[in-house]
């Protein structure tokens, strides 16, 4: 048995047993996260029947023994690579459609904003807030966020696409970990991997045209760039309830530091795009109809 390194939730490892390898996840429900463990394994299961996902060979609570792929872990610069786009987005329309349809029992919701508003009240009573400073301010913004979302699509995402989660064996990508998978917005899956991958502009255009299969409007831009705030802010609080949680060994206050300052940034630019878009409008309403002039009653 030898630890597998890189896991941020969970204990994991790799088993040698009779020939043959195996993945071994040791972690029981983390309820100030959303994690339970029936759920992830539900998911899993389905996402094998949907042949997105490792094969689940055996479970008891606590503990998931999967099939083991021999395979690369993909890096954020490999998921920006034209290379993966269309693998990638297989593999996202087959997750958002297809892993559904092979799920049993009761399912869970992964609205980013109700995981978000958890989060502050778990870091609001713990005894030590990584984030006191700015946590109502991150409250307020959050809610922001939300209203420019605007009516959505649901679908089964996987919510947490980051690079660490896909493995290519050569021949195709497997998509791992289904801790926080459940029903959601495709564009939360979309948001989540441009924002923790380091997506550009014109990738992100790129990856919705492919997705939605045309350009944008303005509605799903902003729709778009309020999740990807949404999504590095989640990340951000994630980690902050890390820090005060988990005995993982892991570097929990420098990650909660590193994605602030992506959300931040994030941030700043999202609401200069909403200021111009206002700007825009209020000049084109308060503009003249061309050949017409303003004239008075007297």
């Amino acid at each position: 048995m030898v630890p597998m390194a890189g896991g941020m939730t969970n204990h994991n490892y790799r088993v040698r047993c009779g020939g043959e390898t195996f993945a071994v996840r040791v972690g029981h429900d983390l309820p100030e996260h959303g994690v339970l463990r029936f759920h992830e394994l539900a998911a899993a299961r389905a996402a094998h029947a949907a042949g997105i996902s490792p094969q689940v060979i055996f479970a008891v609570p606590g503990v998931m023994v999967s099939q083991f792929i021999v395979g690369r872990t993909l890096t954020e610069q490999d998921l920006r690579r034209s290379h993966f786009s269309d693998p990638l987005l297989n593999l996202l329309r087959r997750c958002h459609h297809d892993v559904p349809l092979h799920l049993r029992g009761p399912v869970l919701m992964f609205w980013v904003f109700q995981v978000i508003r958890n989060y502050v009240r778990v870091l609001h009573e713990a005894p030590r807030n990584p984030l006191s400073d700015r946590l109502a301010s991150l409250e307020r913004q959050a809610l922001s966020l939300e209203r420019a979302i605007g009516p959505i699509q649901l679908v089964f995402g996987h919510n947490d696409l980051l690079a660490s989660n896909f493995i290519d064996d050569g021949e195709r990508l497997w998509l791992l970990d289904w801790d926080y998978a459940g029903f959601n917005s495709p564009l939360f899956d979309l948001a989540n991997l441009s924002s923790n991958n380091g997506f550009s502009q014109t990738q992100d255009e790129e990856l919705l045209a492919r997705y939605f299969g045309s350009p944008p409007d303005r509605e799903r831009h902003a729709a778009f760039a309020a999740m990807k705030c949404a999504s590095l802010l989640r990340e951000t609080l994630w980690s902050a309830v890390s820090e005060i949680s988990s005995s993982i060994d892991f570097d929990y206050a420098a990650y909660t530091v590193a994605y602030l300052h992506r959300f931040d940034a994030m941030m700043d630019a999202f609401l200069q795009a909403a200021a111009a878009k206002a700007c825009a409008r209020t000049s084109h309403g308060l503009a003249a109809p061309s050949g017409q002039t303003h004239s008075s009653r007297s």
